[in-house]
């Protein structure tokens, strides 16, 4: 009987527990309740042109201040935390426009036989953005032969063809421009520039004219006397033009243009003031007998004038000139002669 009874206390005091877990095993403690943190904010993106944020542990970016952020043009230049590529069309449009340029200085750099110095003025009407059509006049106030022909002259007496050392006293042309290129650049970091690649061809006509006789110095009474060239004209001719180069466009209405330009003449010399090689034979015999040039059976271009009298000047006569004159003409030379100058000029445009 008592053991019977004790089995009953027994389960009498483990029916509570049971109750608690249906499978016989003890309930597990209970935990704290999990804290859930709340969703983050995505930040506003920073705008594009900000500086970049300095790494942990970097010296801070320094910070551009109001003058280095000054737009220029549309562009920060002076803003060292910022790298602008802009594509952007011409600021001045050239199109339908016109241009006068003046060239005050224009020297031939290639002379061999010949050297020249002038002036030229330039019209251009821009028909399109890239295209325009040009009228091209200079004259050279400086024109003679190099050195080295004119101390073979004066130590050897030998000098080159006549051809060869012609000599452009001014022309005229009429041409094309053409712009393949153009773009733009800064100037002393606050100024845009805008720039374009020209160029250019054309052709026209011009005056040419040889050395008869170099400039001299005789001596009379003793005392020296200079006497200068003597120059003989040698007709029209034929001219052509091509060349290249930069304009470079400050403003509206202001540019600066560097060219060279190559200009192509051909050359052939037969004749002298108008004379030619029969000219020059019956110059020369009326010079021996004293007859008068006027009574002479001269062809209608000959200027005999020019080879008769003396020069009030000097005291030169004139006359002596007629053998270098027949010299010229006795062997007729032919060339074509490129004569490469260097153009730098402004420009007004409208």
């Amino acid at each position: 009987m008592r053991s019977t009874a004790l089995l009953s206390s027994l389960l009498l005091a483990a029916a509570p527990a049971l109750a608690q877990s249906p499978t016989g095993t003890p309930p597990s403690p209970v935990r704290p309740e999990t804290q859930v943190s709340p969703p983050l904010r995505a930040e506003p993106a920073p705008p594009a042109d900000a500086p970049l944020a300095a790494a942990a542990g970097d010296a801070p970016l320094p910070v551009a201040n109001a003058e280095q952020q000054r737009l220029v043009n549309g562009a920060p230049l002076n803003n060292p935390n910022v790298a602008v590529h802009v594509v952007q069309k011409k600021r001045f449009a050239d199109a339908g426009r016109h241009e006068f340029t003046l060239y005050p200085g224009v020297p031939q750099i290639n002379g061999r036989f010949t050297r020249h110095a002038g002036t030229g003025l330039q019209y251009t009407y821009h028909l399109q953005e890239n295209f325009g059509l040009q009228l091209t006049g200079h004259y050279n106030w400086y024109a003679n032969e190099s050195d080295f022909n004119l101390e073979l002259i004066d130590k050897v007496r030998e000098q080159a063809q006549a051809a060869s050392a012609l000599l452009l006293s001014w022309g005229a042309l009429a041409g094309v421009e053409v712009t393949p290129l153009y773009g733009k650049f800064a100037f002393y970091d606050n100024h845009l520039l805008q720039f374009s690649v020209v160029l250019s061809g054309g052709a026209g006509f011009g005056s040419t004219r040889v050395l008869i006789r170099p400039e001299v110095t005789q001596q009379v009474d003793g005392v020296g006397s200079v006497v200068p060239a003597r120059f003989g004209d040698t007709g029209g001719k034929f001219l052509g033009s091509v060349g290249g180069g930069l304009r470079v466009q400050f403003g509206d209405s202001m540019a600066l243009r560097l060219e060279v330009r190559d200009q192509v003449y051909t050359a052939r010399v037969d004749r002298v003031d108008g004379c030619n090689q029969r000219d020059f034979g019956l110059l020369e015999d009326a010079r021996g007998s004293g007859q008068t040039f006027a009574e002479l059976d001269l062809s209608g271009s000959c200027r005999f004038q020019k080879f008769d009298g003396v020069d009030p000047k000097t005291g030169k006569n004139y006359r002596e000139d007629i053998v270098l004159g027949k010299d010229l003409v006795g062997n007729p030379s032919s060339d074509v002669l490129n004569n490469l100058g260097f153009y730098a000029g402004f420009s007004y445009l409208f």
